[in-house]
């Protein structure tokens, strides 16, 4: 019953992830830079501490009571999956919301369920597998072959969008005028490797959902205290960015540009912002259940993936490609799902 509710918790943090960029499309008149802080702002500053607040009262002093130097490591690693995040909105931009979210969430998941090991491998904790643990038995190797056989996938997909630019090079020139396969690579590689370092805040940031735990609150909302600091760490970078870019751009009207539908553009940035926080929500919920190892990570991630590809052919972004190309992309998605049943199995041993 235990396993049944994690993969339903993480199954419904996944959906909201995988959609959380179509309320987006709602916005006019703005910059992505505009409405991407807007949504950050309810991602990372409104909504997290409300959430923890009402399934944990008392965040405020348990953060404040926290190891200084466990704060530290758990804000940087915030830091660094706010880049991940940050590249993310770009990722989907120049890719599309099916081979954007298939790439960069593949390289987050291969990456996501190896960081913790690899932490305790230097840092040894009781209870904990680190990456030589790994090595040495048989449902590590398995993990690392499933890690394997995602990168494979990934592969596969970026062939699939080398394939889907040619097709629409000819043709369709009306089609994704946004798409740049070579810059939404680099970019979803990028995004996919910081972002899995969300995962390590997690781990690094675990004595402050211990003490939740211990101070009598539900362990299923035992993270909400941990996620207040790692996403200061993602809208610290977030915020810079955008601001740079406001100025660069000179987009800083766009907030009170009473031509443009001002309340509604909060209104869809607000959403977008609050599901993008939902995945984590539900993320705790379900590593509650299951423990936040390998399984619980790619399980997360293979949800979005699975998500974001049914948002990607609602939108049509794949109508008018070949058949070759649909084929390619399709091995892709299930070696990538492959290794989710891999990973899933080596965590079991």
């Amino acid at each position: 019953m235990e396993s049944i509710l994690g993969i339903l918790f993480h199954s419904i943090g996944g959906f909201s992830s995988g959609s959380f960029y179509m309320p987006f499309k709602k916005v006019k008149g703005w910059a992505w830079e505009s409405y991407w802080i807007v949504g950050g702002f309810f991602s990372w500053l409104i909504v997290p501490p409300i959430a923890a607040y009402l399934t944990i009262p008392g965040f405020a002093d348990i953060i404040s009571n926290t190891d200084s130097s466990i704060k530290t490591v758990t804000y940087t690693m915030g830091l660094i999956w706010g880049i991940g995040g940050l590249t993310y909105g770009l990722g989907v931009r120049y890719l599309g919301m099916s081979l954007g979210n298939s790439i960069t969430l593949g390289f987050c998941s291969a990456f996501g369920a190896l960081v913790p090991s690899i932490y305790y491998n230097f840092y040894p904790t009781e209870g904990k597998v680190s990456f030589t643990d790994m090595l040495q038995n048989t449902g590590g190797q398995m993990v690392l072959i499933g890690v394997l056989v995602c990168i494979i996938g990934i592969a596969f997909l970026g062939k699939a969008g080398t394939l889907k630019e040619k097709d629409f090079a000819v043709g369709h020139e009306d089609k994704d005028k946004d798409f740049n396969l070579v810059k939404g690579l680099i970019i979803a590689i990028i995004s996919g490797i910081l972002s899995s370092f969300f995962n390590f805040g997690i781990e690094a940031g675990k004595p402050m959902a211990d003490e939740a735990v211990a101070q009598g609150f539900n362990p299923l909302f035992q993270n909400n205290v941990t996620y207040i600091v790692i996403l200061w760490g993602g809208l610290t970078v977030n915020f810079i960015w955008c601001m740079y870019l406001n100025f660069k751009n000179k987009t800083f009207g766009d907030y009170t540009n009473k031509s443009t539908p001002i309340a509604k553009n909060v209104l869809f940035s607000g959403i977008a912002g609050t599901m993008w926080f939902l995945q984590f929500f539900f993320y705790g919920m379900g590593e509650s259940k299951l423990g936040n190892g390998a399984s619980s990570w790619i399980l997360h991630m293979s949800t979005i993936i699975l998500t974001a590809n049914f948002w990607g052919f609602y939108l049509k972004e794949w109508k008018g490609v070949s058949d070759k190309t649909y084929k390619v992309f399709f091995v892709g998605i299930a070696l990538m799902f492959l290794s989710i049943v891999l990973v899933g199995f080596g965590n079991s041993l």
